[in-house]
């Protein structure tokens, strides 16, 4: 079963971890090395099931690679996840994931991602040299603004191809998801007009986005189907049913979440709707620009924003090419970035 999962996402690596003492469970999955070294942060999550945790870590490792080959960065794609209760985290049990991370030799650097915080990115590089994402000289510090403004700026870009125009004041975005980059996401677009409908399972943070931004809260289950021109998801993925796409009131999808698409149902139903989907890897981008100026020691904002600014060119880029191939976004992506790994590889 392992090995037909790799054939399926052409993973070349999986590692399972396990710790007695610790309890540490969690499993890193390599995608591919053939951009450079593989790279991607590591996520902690109460799965259901192993089986779960090995579904989400492929679908994100094969993400990454897509990631940094759009965002024209010589890394290959990997991820990490820890499944464990986000609350019941010890510095033992991160010492134990670090000791794996470093074991691999560098075939995997890691950094910040879901319920992973850069106060737990610092007690690991204690052990192992490979993690990324914590402040200092030439270094990044939490990517998660990068990721923030780099996702605003991909919906800047998709504003301009569906309207003609990029500024999105007056415009109505949904926001699934008020953690830091959706928290993030909500200062630009308040700075930039745009009106605001927001939801999170932590009501501290509702509260602070209606005080803040003026926004209004809705239930986590009645975000999907409000009346709004962007639905932002910021939150976990497989949220999009081809199902559900009848019931939606918004024109594009845009946000830092990944994976959303539950699967290629979902994003044919999409297009058939005339809804745009910017792909999630493509706008996300962000943190691992971030993570990856980090990793060679040349971090700085200036930099950094440079870089990020142009996943508005990348999206005008993939959806360009989707348009001329006659082909739905999500698959225009994953052919796009597939072209450049292979050329790569070759």
């Amino acid at each position: 079963m392992i090995t037909a999962k790799m054939k399926e996402y052409g993973t070349e690596e999986i590692h399972f971890c396990y710790d007695a003492k610790t309890g540490l469970n969690a499993i890193i999955a390599i995608h591919s090395s053939a951009l450079g070294p593989p790279t991607g942060g590591t996520r902690i999550v109460n799965y259901a099931n192993d089986e779960d945790a090995l579904f989400d870590v492929l679908r994100l490792s094969r993400g990454m690679t897509n990631k940094n080959a759009v965002a024209g960065l010589n890394y290959g794609g990997a991820k990490g996840v820890i499944i464990c209760d986000p609350a019941k985290v010890t510095d033992e049990l991160l010492l134990a994931y670090a000791r794996f991370v470093d074991g691999l030799g560098g075939k995997f650097t890691t950094g910040e991602d879901v319920n992973m915080t850069e106060d737990y990115v610092r007690t690991m590089a204690t052990v192992t040299k490979y993690m990324a994402g914590v402040s200092g000289e030439g270094r990044g510090g939490d990517p998660s603004p990068y990721t923030s403004r780099g996702v605003f700026r991909g919906l800047q870009a998709g504003a301009k191809l569906r309207w003609g125009s990029d500024d999105v004041a007056g415009k109505t975005v949904a926001v699934q998801g008020l953690g830091k980059v959706g928290y993030g996401l909500c200062e630009w677009l308040h700075k930039h007009g745009a009106k605001l409908i927001v939801t999170d399972i932590n009501q501290a943070a509702i509260d602070n986005a209606v005080a803040e931004f003026g926004a209004t809260a809705v239930k986590p289950e009645e975000i999907l189907f409000v009346d709004c021109d962007i639905f932002a998801p910021n939150a976990m993925g497989a949220i999009i049913k081809a199902e559900d796409v009848p019931k939606f009131k918004f024109e594009i999808i845009c946000g830092g979440a990944n994976n959303v698409l539950v699967n290629d149902a979902a994003g044919d139903a999409i297009q058939a709707a005339n809804i745009m989907y910017l792909p999630d890897y493509v706008v996300n981008a962000g943190g691992v620009i971030s993570i990856v100026l980090e990793i060679e020691r040349k971090h700085t904002d200036e930099l950094c924003n440079e870089m990020v600014d142009k996943i508005y060119q990348n999206v005008i880029d993939v959806l360009t090419f989707a348009k001329e191939q006659g082909i739905p976004n999500y698959l225009a992506a994953d052919k796009y970035a597939a072209k450049i790994v292979d050329d790569k590889r070759k």
